[in-house]
């Protein structure tokens, strides 16, 4: 194993004190892939439910009988490339356990990609074959497709070969399952290696760090092309045999619905899709009371934002923190404890580091460990970091987030900001993310999100973006005068635009880099 596990030093490590409350420093029962733990089900409860989808239910053996009669249809060799262009339905999984048993690689892409888009990508991985639905198939070029459809759920056309012959051997805990694609929030997407071993030890820590069972119920908010859903939903449904819940695509209604029908216990979603389901009309009319088991990833969290949450629906939402390189978690906030706020930055505490992991924050010149209360990059090795990238770009060890981090006394750590979207206004350094929570305070606020733009006498200035709650009203410069009210001249923003929606990527992610291109406003 290229990472250390987590040794006893409370120099570096004072988070283990807070492995309490039956919290385990290691994994319980580790698998070598997230394949040979499906496997696992099949064999000890074949005809347990395993996707709800709308008003059907697919057994672990429907399951594994589609995709066992895929993967001998697909026509690949070992390693070949298999794009996934599909929503939130049963046809991924499917598909996804076809192409390991053939001991191919998963490449996902989003939906909502054009022609264009999907090309580029396809190209870079590589990628011949596609499985997509029968709408999205203009956009893969000519490519070899397989189609499928909502109305089936198991089955697949288009350009399947005859039955072939499957290899015997299983994939190697080493071999590369996925290639994701970063989410391009700052510069072009690069294809994460994310190998079966990483996703085995990343789903086994959504297991160990929040006791799940087959007696949870995941909801599957997050889309399944993103390492979040990749992980969080099917990941942990292969391996603990907890019923996935899948809606097609996120749709607040749709998903409040699912939620309290099927007694979903856990899930992991962007916090603004947890402001989606806040703010939808009829959200107080579901019983969302066993969802105990909510975390948040991908963008930062307000405080506010929980307490509201937590005074609304009845969901406390807890943080987890991990990138595509991490293939999901790296840091989490134990499910029976409250995150702490930290004084000075007021952002909320992204957990602390999971299993055999070990993070600390390092200073400007990219070695020195920082003591407690200093902020600097986050650094982070543990066996869930990819080996590299595709195209033969190796992993920088230990893995450098580009986000900046404190790290208190007793172990908890705090993202101040992204290390690229520090505002430097007359020389005064300002945290996008401290503005943004001292937004989200105003009633009114929905979303926001602040950069910094070019200012001839500053350098730089702070502007902001914000979306309005329904039927909320507020005008710029009222939110400027909340703004000053709670901060500094130098980090008061001195333009506020009101837009319907901000941008995101489909994990929910902000892109501030479109916000940076927005028309300025005229000057008063």
């Amino acid at each position: 194993m290229r990472s250390k596990s987590v040794t006893s030093d409370p120099q570096h490590r004072p988070w283990l004190a807070l492995y309490d409350g039956g919290l385990p420093p290691t994994i319980a029962r580790s698998y070598p892939s997230p394949l040979t733990a499906f496997r696992a089900l099949v064999h000890e409860t074949p005809d347990a439910p395993l996707i709800h989808f709308f008003d059907e239910t697919l057994t672990i053996r429907d399951i594994d009988t589609a995709s066992t009669e895929l993967a001998h249809r697909l026509g690949i060799a070992p390693g070949d490339r298999v794009a996934l262009y599909l929503q939130n339905v049963p046809q991924f999984a499917v598909a996804l356990l076809a192409i390991w048993k053939a001991r191919g690689v998963m490449v996902p892409l989003n939906p909502m990609l054009k022609a264009e888009e999907v090309d580029k990508l396809l190209g870079d991985a590589g990628a011949e074959l596609v499985v997509a639905h029968e709408s999205l198939a203009a956009n893969v070029g000519d490519r070899r497709t397989v189609t499928t459809h909502d109305t089936d759920r198991a089955a697949f056309g288009g350009d399947l070969a005859d039955s072939t012959e499957l290899a015997a051997a299983e994939p190697a805990p080493g071999d590369t399952a996925v290639i994701t694609y970063t989410s391009g929030t700052t510069g072009p997407p690069k294809g994460a290696l994310n190998t079966h071993a990483n996703i085995a030890f990343a789903s086994q820590v959504y297991r160990d760090w929040v006791t799940l069972t087959s007696d949870d119920v995941v909801l599957g908010v997050a889309p399944l092309f993103h390492v979040t859903g990749l992980v969080a939903h099917l990941g942990v449904s292969f391996l603990t045999g907890a019923p996935l819940v899948l809606a097609h695509r996120f749709d607040a209604a749709t998903m409040l619905a699912a939620a309290a029908r099927h007694r979903a216990t856990f899930t992991v979603a962007s916090i603004t899709a947890y402001i989606a389901l806040l703010n939808h009309p009829y959200a107080r009319e579901h019983d969302l009371s066993t969802l105990t088991k909510a975390y948040s990833g991908g963008a930062p969290v307000p405080p506010a934002t929980v307490d509201t949450l937590r005074d609304v629906l009845g969901v406390t939402v807890r943080n987890v923190y991990g990138l595509t390189e991490t293939t999901s978690p790296s840091h989490m906030v134990p499910w029976h404890r409250d995150a702490p706020v930290d004084a000075a930055s007021g952002a909320l505490s992204i957990g602390v580091p999971v299993f055999s992991t070990d993070a600390y924050v390092v200073g400007d010149d990219d070695v020195t460990r920082l003591p407690p209360g200093e902020a600097g990059e986050l650094v982070i090795e543990g066996p869930q970091v990819v080996p590299g990238y595709w195209q033969g770009e190796e992993a920088t060890l230990p893995l450098r987030t580009g986000d900046v981090a404190i790290m208190d006394n007793d172990g908890w750590f705090y993202i101040v900001d992204r290390k690229k979207d520090q505002i430097n206004a007359s020389g005064f350094k300002v945290w996008p993310r401290e503005v943004e929570d001292v937004l989200y305070r105003h009633e009114a606020v929905r979303e926001a999100a602040v950069v910094g733009v070019p200012d001839a006498y500053r350098g730089e200035t702070v502007q902001a973006f914000v979306s309005l709650k329904a039927g909320a009203d507020a005008t710029p410069a009222e939110l400027v005068a909340h703004a000053r009210e709670h901060l500094a001249a130098y980090k008061a923003p001195r333009e506020i635009v009101i837009l319907e929606e901000l941008p995101k990527t489909a994990s929910g992610k902000i892109l501030r880099r479109e916000l940076r291109d927005q028309p300025r406003p005229a000057p008063s």
